[in-house]
């Protein structure tokens, strides 16, 4: 989700030190502010890393060593349009408003914003986001299964908020949450299958079960859910992760932007951002009692969680994983240890938030989602530490152990759990700069893109350190760790993969050290069945073209080999989009990513008098609405993308 930066949740105030704090003298001047300080350590030589290890995965996908990267490279572009390589075609597939594919169900998209709540609920949500192909047949149809992340009611409405009713809550509503769609080649163009019985729109009053540690805890518990086991929806709906047992995790990311608090917040609603009248505009609580704070104390701890979705049982619900902790979660990367254990990878994407990750109790059983429907209920989760020294440990969040007690505010494992922010204050993790995508390579190395943050190293800010180690950082980087052992291993080494960049710049920190095409903002990350990295853009449109963002263009997909560190300009996407969610067919011949808000508005929201004043892809209609979309890239000679 592009952000106006002025307007992030920045709630972390706790007196947790960085690692500036805590190195020594010496090494705290080396670090204050100067990128050409970092330990060459910290910047290993790329080309080094993998190895032996490196050629030989290569070599099992088919490339014998070679290079990964075989296109050429695009341009910086500014054009509202999809540009992909030489060699390359991209087709729109299930953009906002088109039928999902339920039974009975099919209702066109209005041009005009004026499709009605219930016909919203039916139709593929807005603002595509994290998103995952499950294959049925091969390489020719499957389940595409779509986060959505928000809306923009100057699109979504046609006076946009001039007046505000019941009926259009419940449509931005039904406009949130996940699309279930299956998807088919046919004669070389991918459709949506309608109807089909695998088709289900899930919104922010779909029923959802909870589970684990916090289920039934009194912090979850509301009048309308005296249980505290069933809350309505999901929302905020960012990137995602899949199951080796099949399922479809989800993310919820700015949930307390929904909720509208009171005139003087507690001090646990304060270290999660609530305010008054809700930060991100929605309205919801005017009309929807349960987004009203004051009313519903309870109701935003019941959001910020990891979902489980079985996509191949339609009438399953999905499940609110608690054990994996609440959070402002971007996303959920899983890996399997080698007894067969899960870990899930996550980070908060907020100003100095944290990398988590949880292990599970219990290994993997064969009999596919059925079998681990509780795999994912019982387990640690653990904050990261990264030291100066380019190494790092695993701290856990276990009530009852260091200050995780009850005299500090802690009753139990379900309020640690719901509390994760304040119990991992407590424990001492790394503040980082907007730890948003994870994913693994092939040698076993973990990716997170740090996005940006203007307010690191400002006044009264948390200084650079060695993992977040540009002030003002504008520009973003993508940093990796290597467990010791296994994947649930404590400890860790650390390094840079990147600092993003422009290095015709004169502010030394927004340079960057990019071994190719320039760019900025890392968000999307994805690594391929053969191995590469690909990076995915998040430029807000409020900073695009202006500062140290003015030779960027538009947003981007870019590809790196994370043996030798180079990386190419792939992609680049329409006015005001944002590229994200990455995923593809069994054989790599098809890949599918997301545009997500073609158009944004430099303010908070679209002018509903103008919709298309930014941008009307992919439509092209003359005072049309620009619609986010999936894109269907491939190549014309039905090659492997990316060779």
């Amino acid at each position: 989700m592009a952000k106006d930066f002025s307007k992030m949740e920045d709630s972390n105030r706790s007196s947790n030190p960085s690692i500036h704090d805590v190195s020594g003298p010496s090494r705290r001047t080396v670090l204050r502010g100067s990128l050409g300080a970092l330990t060459s350590g910290l910047l290993a030589p790329l080309s080094a890393v993998g190895g032996a290890a490196a050629l030989t995965a290569c070599a099992s996908n088919g490339m014998s060593g070679g290079p990964l990267l075989g296109f050429k490279s695009v341009p910086v572009s500014t054009a509202d349009m999809i540009v992909v390589p030489e060699g390359y075609t991209a087709q729109v597939l299930a953009p906002w408003g088109d039928p999902a594919g339920l039974s009975g169900e099919n209702h066109a998209f209005k041009d005009d914003g004026s499709n009605t709540a219930a016909q919203q609920e039916t139709q593929i949500g807005m603002h595509h986001d994290g998103m995952h192909f499950f294959s049925q047949d091969g390489s020719k149809s499957g389940l595409l299964v779509i986060n959505h992340e928000y809306t923009d009611e100057g699109l979504l409405f046609t006076d946009g908020m001039a007046t505000w009713t019941l009926e259009k809550v419940r449509k931005a509503q039904a406009a949130h949450g996940v699309s279930v769609l299956e998807i088919e080649d046919k004669g070389g163009k991918w459709e949506v299958v309608k109807p089909s019985p695998w088709a289900r729109r899930i919104t922010a009053n779909t029923p959802c079960e909870v589970t684990g540690p916090a289920a039934g805890h009194p912090l979850m518990q509301t009048a309308a859910d005296k249980a505290g086991r069933r809350v309505l929806g999901t929302l905020n709906n960012c990137a995602s992760g899949i199951t080796p047992w099949g399922t479809y995790l989800t993310a919820e990311e700015n949930f307390i932007n929904y909720f509208s608090g009171g005139d003087t917040p507690s001090d646990h609603e304060k270290r999660w951002g609530l305010r008054k009248g809700g930060a991100g505009g929605y309205r919801w609580h005017e009309h929807d009692a349960r987004f009203d704070a004051v009313k519903n104390p309870n109701e935003p701890n019941r959001f910020g969680w990891i979902v489980e979705i079985d996509p191949f049982n339609p009438s399953s619900t999905p499940a609110k994983r608690t054990a994996l902790g609440r959070g402002a979660h971007e996303g959920a990367t899983v890996a399997m240890t080698k007894d067969g254990r899960a870990v899930v990878y996550m980070g908060e994407d907020a100003r100095f938030e944290y990398i988590y990750k949880f292990v599970s109790r219990d290994t993997m059983k064969p009999g596919g989602a059925t079998a681990n429907a509780t795999l994912l209920d019982h387990g640690t989760l653990f904050v990261a530490k990264f030291n100066s020294d380019g190494k790092g440990q695993w701290i856990a969040l276990t009530h009852g152990q260091g200050p995780l007690t009850a005299a500090n505010g802690f009753a139990d494992q379900g309020e640690v759990l719901i509390k994760s922010r304040q119990a991992s204050d407590l424990l001492g993790a790394t503040k980082m700069d907007r730890p948003e995508w994870i994913d693994v390579d092939k040698q076993g190395w973990v990716y997170t893109t740090l996005t940006n943050n203007s307010n690191r190293g400002g006044d009264k800010q948390p200084a650079v350190d060695a993992a977040n180690p540009r002030a003002n950082n504008t520009m973003g980087n993508i940093i990796r760790w290597k467990e010791d052992g296994d994947f649930n291993g404590t400890t860790f080494v650390w390094n840079h993969f990147v600092l993003a960049g422009d290095p015709s710049l004169e502010r030394a920190d927004a340079k960057g050290n990019v071994k190719g095409d320039m760019f900025a903002c890392p968000d999307g990350l994805w690594t391929d069945a053969r191995g590469v990295l690909w990076i995915q853009t998040d430029m807000s449109t409020s900073a695009m073209g202006k500062g140290d963002l003015k030779n960027l263009g538009n947003n981007m997909m870019l590809a790196a080999d994370p043996r030798t560190g180079e990386i190419r300009r792939f992609l680049t996407g329409p006015s005001g989009g944002e590229i994200t969610g990455a995923t593809g067919t069994p054989d790599g011949k098809t890949m599918f990513i997301n545009v997500q808000h073609p158009g944004e508005s430099p303010t908070e929201r679209s002018d509903p008098k103008a919709p298309g004043a930014i941008s009307n892809w992919p439509d092209k209609k003359p005072g049309g609405r620009p619609r986010s979309a999936t894109v269907v890239i491939r190549k014309k000679d039905g090659g492997v993308i990316g060779t």
